[in-house]
């Protein structure tokens, strides 16, 4: 058994299908099946089962997945460890981010890393809170930039900044000529416009409303907070938008922006598995972003 074939093994079950698996892998996909069953015949267990349009997972498969996803991730850690024996010299490290987050953050952090750090190379992942925190906790990044409340209970992290929310409202809103902070309560029977499920910030904005008494009504939904915010501008509804977001975006569409009473924050924050190996790179990453951060 090698390496390797562990590797795509679990490569095959993420992506269930054998030309996916093996595009991603950097091999043919005659050799991809020639190596699994190559597997499946040393340990006399079929892992998954041929179909002609899918890849079906068997239970036997699942056992081994999960077990060789966690000796992949040991080899990984015990990597970072000798990388750092070379006084980080060379190594990798992998970040993950909320794309719109990381558009505001890393910008700030990154130039000032690879300045600092010219031989470590690092690689940016985007998804959603959701997926992020779930390739956090598989040890598929070694940090991400995220937002708390983090549902994952295997994750840790370190606070990097509070950020204030505003409300955004069409600028023809009657509350757009008001001179005072709104409360969210006098929001109960207006139109939201929100991200959709699966973003963390949806799910603060909800809590919001929720804490003030009421359940929002949401008229549209958006992958995109930029969009979310056009959308606001365009006259469809009203948006709870993080500050830095909000003061960032020029377009067409520009909302009102107002102070909410109390001044609500969401905080952002460095996240990573709890008991894996923090290589040198990360925790010189965590200093630098702390550094610019401010």
């Amino acid at each position: 058994m090698e390496l390797r074939q562990l590797q795509y093994a679990v490569q095959i079950a993420a992506d269930r299908n054998f030309s996916r698996a093996a595009e991603k892998l950097h091999i043919a996909q005659p050799s991809l099946s020639q190596q699994l069953s190559k597997l499946e015949k040393e340990i006399n267990l079929l892992l998954f089962q041929r179909n002609t349009n899918s890849v079906e997972v068997t239970h036997a498969g699942t056992v081994f997945v999960e077990k060789a996803s966690f000796i992949l991730d040991q080899v990984a850690q015990l990597k970072k460890e000798m990388e750092d024996l070379l006084q980080m010299r060379s190594g990798r490290l992998v970040i993950g981010s909320l794309p719109i987050t990381g558009s505001q953050i890393l910008p700030m952090v990154l130039p000032e890393f690879r300045k600092k750090h010219p031989g470590i190379e690092v690689v940016l992942v985007e998804e959603t809170t959701l997926n992020l925190e779930n390739l956090t906790s598989s040890g598929q990044t070694d940090l991400s930039l995220l937002t708390l409340p983090l549902v994952d209970e295997s994750l840790e992290y370190e606070p990097l900044i509070e950020e204030e929310l505003c409300l955004a409202v069409p600028p023809t809103h009657p509350l757009a000529h008001e001179k005072r902070e709104i409360a969210i309560a006098e929001l109960r029977d207006e139109p939201f416009i929100m991200l959709k499920k699966g973003q963390g910030f949806r799910q603060i904005a909800i809590e919001m409303c929720r804490n003030a008494g009421f359940e929002p009504t949401v008229v549209f939904e958006s992958s995109n907070i930029e969009t979310v915010q056009a959308l606001v501008g365009a006259g469809m509804g009203i948006a709870f938008i993080p500050s830095m977001i909000a003061r960032s975006v020029v377009s067409s569409y520009m909302p009102t922006l107002l102070n909410l009473i109390g001044r609500p924050k969401r905080t952002l924050v460095i996240a990573r598995r709890k008991g894996r190996y923090l290589s040198k790179a990360a925790e010189a990453f965590i200093d630098t972003a702390r550094e610019v951060v401010k």
